[in-house]
């Protein structure tokens, strides 16, 4: 007795089912729209921004990151560099801790072996800096106007800075 009603009411589902008037194929397509806006608008995460730390002379020494490379310092940092560029990695200082970053061999080649690109687990950073425009900074180092943008893994900027590469050993 109790599979009555539950028979019954999907009986009832059924017929209006077949009652609901069909759409048109204009109506299939704005409603398919406003379906994948909706889906899209749901995805959109805005970038977490991040605040790159000043590469300090004791990080270089735990991670042993002499040699060759170029350093970004942004115009608002003074001397500090808060990335550097190796042949090898790339290594940025984040919420505290160092993170290598892997070079992207079919990017730019900067100075010194350096490339344009390296990529992360979390981010990836671009480095572009301007080659024909350096200028003598000490006896193994010179200075060039950069950019530095860092996207997140949905390739979205956490971080941009104008500033100085120096590119030196």
């Amino acid at each position: 007795m109790r599979a009555f009603p539950i028979i019954a009411g999907l009986g009832v589902t059924l017929t209006l089912l077949a009652c609901a008037p069909e759409q048109t194929a204009e109506q299939k397509a704005a409603a398919d729209a406003a379906d994948i806006a909706a889906v899209e608008r749901a995805q959109q995460v805005p970038p977490e921004p991040i605040n790159p730390q000043t590469i300090a002379f004791a990080d270089i020494e735990k991670h042993d990151l002499f040699g060759a490379s170029c350093a970004f310092v942004p115009e608002t940092s003074g001397t500090d560099p808060v990335l550097l560029a190796m042949e090898r990695a790339g290594w940025m200082k984040i919420k505290g801790e160092m993170i290598r970053f892997a070079p992207d061999a079919g990017s730019a080649a900067l100075p010194l072996g350096a490339r344009g690109r390296y990529t992360g687990a979390k981010y990836a950073f671009t480095l572009d800096i301007a080659e024909g425009e350096g200028r003598q900074s000490g006896s193994e180092t010179t200075d060039f106007p950069a950019r530095l943008v860092v996207s997140d893994e949905r390739d979205q900027v956490a971080y941009e800075a104008n500033g100085t590469a120096q590119c030196g050993s």
